[in-house]
């Protein structure tokens, strides 16, 4: 399985951004998928999850109330919607697909990662 994620750029503090994750077949359209981040210099991160189906999400509390998790239907699919982005969100953000059909905070979770996409955000 392999995941591609897109949709990372540079974009100014307060703007938006919206990373999609796909998989190359449809073992996660019954897997759970997250977005997880790193920061230079900084430890990968928990960014927020979403279920097989869409109908339990996570959120870290830093991206509370600013990034919305969705998926696309049959398609195993993710997205991140990122809102009022700040310069502490700049980091490569990978997508993964969780061994169950639950999205997890743990990163150990999750059994196939992206390679990532830079997210940059300007002061």
């Amino acid at each position: 399985v392999q995941l591609q994620a897109s949709g990372g750029g540079l974009v100014q503090a307060g703007g938006s951004l919206r990373l999609s994750c796909v998989a190359s077949r449809r073992t996660g359209s019954n897997n759970g998928m997250g977005w997880f981040r790193q920061a230079p210099g900084k430890e990968r991160e928990f960014v927020s999850a979403i279920s097989w189906n869409g109908g339990s999400t996570l959120y870290a509390d830093f991206v509370k109330g600013r990034f919305t998790i969705s998926r696309g239907g049959a398609e195993s699919m993710v997205y991140l919607q990122m809102n009022n982005l700040k310069p502490e969100d700049t980091a490569v953000y990978y997508c993964a697909v969780a061994r169950g059909n639950l999205g997890s905070r743990d990163a150990s979770m999750y059994r196939y990662w992206g390679h990532g996409t830079l997210v940059t955000v300007s002061s």
